[in-house]
């Protein structure tokens, strides 16, 4: 079932316009879209002038920066096209070579540009508050077919170029993918999720991908690949009789404990390390193996009806040919060749942050509720003045935790412990203390892990639980004098609280399922948490004596990490109710291992859920930053 009411017959004007004019872009402006309605069944409506104004810090997965790169055709020489602080991706060549078409956010959200290979004309193409990516010009110049979640999840799109008119080809639950136009112009090829098992591993879910093909006006579907692994990125050959695409493993095999073989599903990044080049004919459905190798092959485009470029995943990365010429090395990201062969555009990270964490503006799809991009599990002082966050780029690793000014400046190592993980800091309502979790998680429920807390200058350590057990992701009561917090002894986590001074602690939810990720309200009556006792992750809310036990989200997918505004007005969550916004080998950076999820607000009541982030990365583990003098719920 889709997770949104979506609209049977997409037109732009549900965003309050009746056509998408294309308008050439005189000057390109650091800003922030101020957006209407977001996606049907996340409704974004203007804030009454009297209710406050908040902003939420979260941690994403996405690159800073990616810029577009033009270079020789077997990659040497690279230059930037449009250099931008913001990202840009995801560039193909017009059929006469005459274009550039690209993805960037240099306005705010993901729309569509185009521009000429020597860097001039540049046109924006789409103007939508919703995503728009993975675009490609028809033979003939005048149709844009793309991917868009202006539905509510991830559709093959067309766009007339002359008149704005908009089609929503695939209108489907599931996520479709990386269209390419047949040579005659009649045919759109993609990738799609739509019979994807989503297998699960830990707390991420994983997706496969097959291809498809279907008329240019969507009729005639026809599903291509029947490979139950992951099968993306379709290119046609020049005289239309094949499609090109990688193809990975899905699984690995292991021994389980009583020594028979199971399957686990690969993280993305593993995927792509098995994948391997391959064509398909349209007509028969017979298979060649084309490429292979230590690293994965991927992302595959015909130079010739006897020669095709790609990506390399070895050590050194870089692009290859089917006809075994010359190769560059490096970082090639989706790359594509011109018509004639002399040109190769592809993109790449070209800013890394050394030191990580960034602490930057982000736009929001919201204008009620900015965005700060920070570190993993964010957490502000009382004043808002100080932040603490962790270290890495990833809860599962060594992380330390750091405290910086608001701005990011200042920054320091705050706490580091040898052999254990400090995971998740949170300070106290004073401000005086900052309670965390030590040891080591995101494993089988096995390993050991306490929570802690120390004094705000660093001084005074003290352990708060100790044994068998794998305690974590504290929050404070409004008073200081008691920690909710994710208790788990086996593979079943509940929820406890403690006192912080007499080390009591009291059981507040248990049973086979996992609660997880608890939050005090600041109006101390009610603890929001994440829970799969109903099947996916949903959010809950339930009152400090385990009393009146409340689901708020209902979507298909996971929604977890929630975050209490300051006037416990609203609750912050990371939502993978939208899908997957791309084929997941392909994310970055590389190593990203859950290639979706957005940051969303609900009210207390479970009312009102906008989505304030919408992309193909991973967003979430938000919080807000405290408003000094901001009123409380009850005082409205």
């Amino acid at each position: 079932m889709n997770s949104f009411n979506r609209p049977r017959h997409p037109i732009i004007s549900l965003y309050g316009r009746e056509g998408l004019a294309v308008r050439r872009v005189e000057t390109v402006l650091l800003i922030f879209l101020i957006s209407g309605l977001a996606i049907s069944g996340w409704r974004q409506e203007n804030a009454p002038a009297a209710e406050p104004h908040y902003t939420v810090a979260f941690f994403s997965n996405a690159p800073l920066n990616t810029d577009i790169f033009i270079a020789d055709s077997n990659g040497s020489n690279p230059r930037p096209i449009v250099a931008h602080p913001d990202l840009d991706y995801n560039a193909s060549f017009s059929r006469d070579g005459r274009w550039i078409i690209f993805t960037s956010h240099r306005a705010g959200s993901a729309d569509i540009y185009r521009v000429h290979p020597d860097g001039s004309g540049l046109e924006r193409l789409t103007d939508d508050p919703a995503f728009d990516d993975q675009a490609a010009l028809s033979p003939d110049g005048t149709l844009l077919a793309f991917v868009s979640t202006r539905s509510g999840q991830a559709d093959i799109w067309v766009l007339e170029l002359a008149t704005g008119a908009l089609s929503n080809l695939t209108d489907h639950p599931a996520g479709d993918f990386r269209p390419a136009w047949s040579p005659d112009g009649a045919w759109i090829a993609f990738s799609s999720d739509r019979d994807s098992t989503k297998p699960k591993f830990s707390f991420t879910t994983m997706h496969s991908t097959e291809i498809y093909a279907m008329r240019r006006d969507g009729a005639d579907l026809r599903r291509l690949t029947h490979l139950e692994s992951f099968a993306g990125s379709p290119c046609w050959s020049p005289d239309g009789g094949r499609i090109a695409f990688y193809e990975g493993r899905l699984y690995r095999e292991v021994k389980n404990p009583d020594n028979s073989v199971g399957l686990r599903p690969l993280p993305p990044f593993a995927v792509r390390s098995t994948a391997g080049i391959s064509t398909i004919d349209v007509r028969t459905g017979e298979r060649r193996a084309i490429a292979s190798g230590q690293g994965g092959r991927w992302s595959p485009r015909w130079l010739s009806p006897e020669r095709l470029g790609y990506v390399r995943g070895d050590s050194t990365g870089g692009i290859a040919f089917s006809d075994g010429a010359s190769e560059a090395w490096g970082e090639f990201v989706c790359p594509d060749w011109s018509p004639d062969g002399r040109w190769m555009v592809f993109h790449r990270e070209v800013d890394t942050l050394d030191p990580w964490p960034p602490v930057r503006a982000r736009h929001s799809r919201d204008p009620r509720f900015k965005l700060v991009r920070t570190g993993v599990l964010p957490s502000y002082s009382p004043s808002g003045d100080r932040l603490a966050c962790n270290s890495e780029r990833l809860g599962r690793l060594h992380n330390s935790i750091l405290i910086m000014n608001s701005d990011g400046s200042s920054r320091s190592v705050f706490f580091r412990d040898q052999k254990k993980n400090a995971l998740g800091p949170v300070w106290s309502p004073a401000g005086d203390r900052i309670a965390f979790g030590l040891g080591t998680y995101f494993g089988d429920g096995s390993q050991v892990a306490h929570l802690a807390v120390i004094n705000s200058d660093g001084t005074g350590l003290k352990m708060l639980t100790e044994g068998e057990r794998n305690d974590g992701f504290p929050s404070w009561a409004p008073d200081g004098s008691r920690l909710v917090f994710r208790s788990g002894r086996s593979r079943a986590r509940g929820l406890a609280i403690i006192d912080v001074e007499t080390g009591q602690i009291t059981p507040l939810t248990s049973g086979s399922h996992n609660d997880n990720f608890p939050v005090w309200s600041p109006l101390g009556d009610l603890i929001a948490f994440t829970s799969d006792r109903d099947g996916d992750y949903e959010i809950y809310t339930i009152r400090p004596d385990g009393a009146d036990l409340k689901r708020l989200t209902r979507q298909p997918g996971n929604d977890a990490h929630c975050a209490w505004s300051p006037d416990g007005k609203w609750i912050a969550f990371s939502s993978a109710r939208g899908g997957f916004k791309d084929e997941a080998p392909l994310s970055l950076p590389q190593w990203n291992p859950q290639p979706y999820g957005e940051v969303c607000v609900i009210r207390a009541d479970g009312s009102d859920v906008r989505a304030l982030t919408d992309d193909q990365y991973e967003d979430g583990a938000p919080t807000f930053v405290p408003t000094p003098g901001l009123r409380l719920k009850d005082d409205y």
